[in-house]
């Protein structure tokens, strides 16, 4: 059987299928990446115009995009009757996102350092570089995305967060550790994934919306064509599993003769407004956390104001959009009351029927490990795993909000057909 084939049967699409739809499509190749049609969206390009002009520009191609895409959608319109277009609503992306690295403000901190300069570095510590610390198909992810052949999960260091319990501490805090990667090179990873069969590009981290300048403008080279030997053979240094010895197959990455990838974005959504419309045609398929319930927690424990308001507003967008989503939240001890059960609530009132992944997966780590050096005896409280009461009662909020959870929550434990 093949792999899309393979991926398509499995027992959860007749369960969370209708949440899913377009992600689905796109996997099995029956559908053409969002990028494939923002790629046949035609638009006026100035270099020298001034940024104001280029985002009315962005706003009247995506509003075309989203009547393409509506099109292909309901089988009005192929691609293949829709030539690519330069420049293009990828063109735009790409120097948009130039523009914004300038005066860096991809994510809520809004930091508008000139990263490119690179002289002076905000909250990421970035510069203009973006290292991948390694990619590789990811085999723990929801079953939704790591199907039968993993997600093909691309992890950046450094982050916008400083999560005190972050159990990727190691690329998150570490802005030197990876392997730079250019646009090129980022594409090369891309497509080394989707040709052995993964599902899905999992843009993650750390945190994918710092090296948003290097995503977009791969996405753009993806569009354009397979990559070089050299890129390959550079990104091919940081793959990290046994699919790497496996004969690629761009049949499985093909749409109508085109290299075709479901673009997911894994994030902690603390985006700028900017960074989200960017995404909006470009991303198939998201992967958000929605962490804490209050912005006392949230500064408490990653040391990040203004998180309610911001990433409840990203979120809300998503679900007035219409996007394929799986909402993510961490039950962490002794925060059931302030943060599981606001975030649940959130989303019963704001994106009803969205699926949610209620995680029990916390441990100490970083600062809350009482047994590492990093421990901080401020975090004593968050140096245990939550209990097995405080992950029941998170379940029964989440079921007693109508939420649907449990096929994404259970899927390890529990398999069953419909």
């Amino acid at each position: 059987m093949a792999v899309d084939e393979a991926f398509a049967d499995l027992w959860i699409w007749d369960r969370v299928g209708d949440r899913l739809p377009w992600y689905l499509a796109v996997a099995t190749n029956r559908m053409p990446a969002k990028y494939l049609i923002a790629r046949r969206i035609p638009c006026r390009l100035e270099p020298s115009a001034d940024e104001e002009v280029l985002w009315s520009e962005h706003e009247e191609a995506t509003r075309a995009f989203l009547d393409l895409w509506r099109a292909v959608r309901s089988g009005d319109v192929r691609t293949s009757e829709a030539p690519p277009r330069d420049p293009s609503l990828l063109d735009l992306s790409v120097a948009l996102v130039q523009r914004m690295l300038r005066r860096c403000r991809f994510c809520r901190w809004n930091c508008r350092v000139d990263r490119v300069d690179g002289r002076k570095r905000g909250t990421c510590q970035l510069d203009a570089v973006s290292r991948v610390s390694s990619y590789f198909h990811h085999r723990g992810e929801e079953l939704v995305f790591r199907g039968v052949s993993g997600s093909g999960t691309v992890f950046f260091t450094s982050c916008c967060f400083r999560c005190q319990f972050c159990q990727n501490g190691d690329i998150s805090r570490d802005k030197d550790n990876g392997t730079p990667m250019s646009p090129g090179q980022l594409a090369a990873i891309a497509w080394d994934l989707r040709t052995e069969g993964a599902h899905n590009i999992n843009w993650v981290g750390g945190e994918p919306t710092i090296h948003l300048h290097t995503i977009i403008e791969a996405i753009a080279r993806l569009a354009r064509g397979p990559p070089g030997r050299m890129e390959l053979a550079h990104a091919r240094g940081t793959k990290s599993d046994d699919f790497i010895a496996r004969v690629r197959r761009p049949e499985l990455a093909s749409f109508e003769g085109e290299f075709n990838a479901p673009m997911l974005w894994n994030s902690n959504m603390f985006m700028s407004p900017e960074t989200i419309r960017l995404l909006h045609p470009l991303i198939d398929a998201w992967l958000p956390d929605f962490k804490f319930g209050n912005d006392g927690c949230a500064i408490l424990l990653a040391k990040t104001p203004w998180y309610f308001e911001t990433v409840a507003r990203n979120h809300a967008l998503l679900g007035d959009w219409g996007e394929d989503v799986v909402i993510r939240h961490l039950v962490m001890p002794g925060h059931v009351e302030c943060c599981t059960r606001p975030v649940l609530r959130w989303i019963a009132d704001h994106m009803p029927g969205t699926l949610v992944n209620v995680m029990d997966q916390y441990h100490p780590d970083s600062a809350c490990d009482s047994g590492s050096d990093e421990y901080d005896p401020r975090y004593a409280a968050m140096a245990r795993r939550p209990t097995d009461e405080e992950i029941r009662d998170a379940y029964a909020a989440a079921r007693g909000l109508g939420l649907r959870f449990e096929d994404v929550t259970f899927e390890k434990s529990v398999r069953r057909r419909a």
